[in-house]
């Protein structure tokens, strides 16, 4: 159920490298319960900005609230504690290739909940019926997987400790329409089932068009806005006209539109 509670408040975030600006003055809210796609041109800091949300980077300037403390002010134990409401699904995956796929969920649960060995990879198969994985799928090493199995047992690995916001980096990337398709639908229904808010970065738009609440844009440094689907789409800019208006995002939302008759 999505409420107007925000999680995580970003305010003023300026993010730079070198004499190169990523984002300047950079406001964004994630609400209790929705699932917020990002999207944005080439080169607006949309991982960036992820990173920076979930600790991985420190902004030059601004502050993020988490569960209402700011993260950049933290001490570092306190910092870990908020951390650990946080899952992530990089855009590879990045398993550790070493390790077999429950290894790989176990590993959190080990280092973070202080689980046993034993009690950790119980628990880690439980998350891997969640992920949609087959159950002999917690047995192989991640170059024996496909792509889509890869981004499942990836997602298992994120819902681990329970996590309260799901960040996901582009985790349709690479997979084809049918099992794009089918991931969506997965986190649509992990997000009812755990009550998880998710953040999404994506270029995706039929992943926009079927399970996204909310849909914020970086542009200019920024964002430019974030709302539904009808309110961005009416936006006047020029990136947005060409991305939501073009061929492809027509094709989106008559295809999300024919779902819904």
């Amino acid at each position: 159920m999505v409420s107007g509670e925000a999680l995580v408040e970003v305010r003023g975030l300026v993010n730079r490298f070198g004499p190169q600006v990523v984002h300047e003055n950079l406001d964004l809210d994630i609400r209790r319960g929705e699932i917020l796609g990002v999207v944005g041109g080439s080169g607006t800091g949309k991982s960036v900005l992820l990173r920076s949300i979930v600790g991985l980077l420190r902004p030059a300037a601004g502050n993020i609230q988490v569960f209402g403390e700011s993260l950049l002010d933290a001490p570092p134990e306190r910092r870990s504690q908020i951390e650990r409401r946080f899952g992530v699904l990089f855009q590879r995956g990045a398993l550790f290739s070493s390790l077999t796929v429950i290894e790989n969920i176990a590993l959190p649960l080990i280092e973070h909940a202080g689980l046993a060995r034993p009690d950790a990879e119980r628990l880690a198969r439980v998350k891997v019926g969640l992920a949609g994985l087959p159950a002999d799928a917690g047995d192989k090493y991640p170059d024996s997987l496909s792509g889509g199995m890869i981004k499942r047992a990836a997602l298992a690995r994120a819902i681990a400790l329970d996590p309260e916001i799901l960040f996901l980096d582009e985790p349709t990337a690479g997979l084809d329409p049918i099992g794009a398709a089918a991931f969506d639908q997965l986190i649509l229904t992990l997000r009812d089932a755990l009550g998880l808010s998710v953040f999404l970065v994506t270029h995706d738009l039929d992943t926009l068009y079927s399970i996204c609440d909310r849909v914020a844009v970086l542009s200019q440094k920024r964002v430019l806005v974030a709302d539904t689907l009808a309110v961005v789409e009416d936006t006047d800019d020029a990136w947005i006209r060409e991305y939501f208006h073009g061929p492809r995002g027509r094709a989106a939302q008559n295809a999300a539109n024919r779902e819904k008759a």
